[in-house]
């Protein structure tokens, strides 16, 4: 475990129990997962404390995993520019209404970025001051980058779908 993960899972764990669900890190990409509940006061902590200091807001994305329930893992990566360090925080969101909490508050950047993935992914991210669609018309239905979103009338089948056996009508929203 490298130094930044270690000291985030100790200062989280002792801050707010029962809040962190996960952590790891791959090839030095450090990430945690936090329960929804506590995911704000988590960020505002990340970004306040002199010490981690994590005042650089990234990007928000999410990743669809339609065998797995939770379906959706919602991802804000953020930067220490003084520490020169990073971190994935992760939330995980169920269907029918996969909804989180929004980092709008905490990370005014994160406007858009969440606006995006509840575009193109139907998350709904709450209390965010203005969500609505961003890329796609307002007319426009379904979700696009949802693995279960049919495009031209064509079915798509991953291949992480394949080896879960999942078959295209089994797997459409």
């Amino acid at each position: 475990m490298s130094e930044l993960l270690d000291t985030l899972v100790r200062r989280i764990n002792e801050r707010f129990p029962g809040a962190l669900q996960d952590s790891g890190e791959f090839q030095g990409d450090v990430h945690i997962t936090i329960a929804p509940a506590s995911l704000v006061g988590v960020a505002q902590f990340l970004r306040d404390d002199p010490e981690l200091a994590f005042d650089y807001f990234l990007y928000n994305t999410a990743v669809d995993w339609p065998a797995r329930d939770p379906r959706f893992s919602v991802v804000w990566e953020v930067r220490s520019l003084k520490n020169g360090t990073r971190v994935r925080l992760k939330c995980l969101a169920a269907m029918p209404t996969p909804t989180v909490p929004t980092l709008t508050p905490v990370w005014r950047a994160a406007n858009w970025h969440e606006r995006e993935t509840y575009d193109l992914l139907g998350i709904t991210f709450e209390g965010h001051p203005d969500l609505r669609r961003i890329l796609m018309p307002d007319t426009w239905e379904g979700h696009p980058l949802r693995k279960d979103y049919v495009s031209f009338g064509e079915p798509v089948v991953f291949s992480d779908q394949k080896l879960e056996g999942l078959e295209p009508d089994a797997i459409r929203g």
